[in-house]
């Protein structure tokens, strides 16, 4: 297991949501999870915190921005937030389970 890591508030500011979709899932076969993360969120930040809520050792973190899309409703346009993804590898052996959700 990975060193105990002291669970700070901030943790919880950093990652939002897992990002649960079909292409998400198939990355799980590669050892590897999405979340959906702060804009502000630097890359230590979001491996800190996973580590910390998840007591994981992680190895990698790769990390988007999906645009907003400009729609409409009732015929008039609006435009849809912006939201960052991050996927975060884990070491060989490691997996979260996002369902269960995080530890006390």
């Amino acid at each position: 297991m990975a060193k105990k890591q002291e669970i700070d508030a901030r943790h919880y500011d950093v990652i939002l949501a897992p990002h649960i979709t079909e292409k998400s899932t198939l990355l799980s076969e590669q050892n590897a999870v999405v979340f959906k993360v702060a804009e502000s969120a630097t890359k230590p930040q979001i491996k800190q915190a996973v580590e910390a809520l998840f007591d994981v050792k992680v190895t990698g973190v790769n990390t988007l921005v999906a645009k907003g899309k400009t729609k409409r409703w009732k015929g008039r346009p609006y435009q849809r937030s912006n939201v960052k993804k991050a996927i975060v590898t884990l070491a060989e052996g490691q997996s979260i389970d996002v369902t269960e959700g995080v530890r006390g």
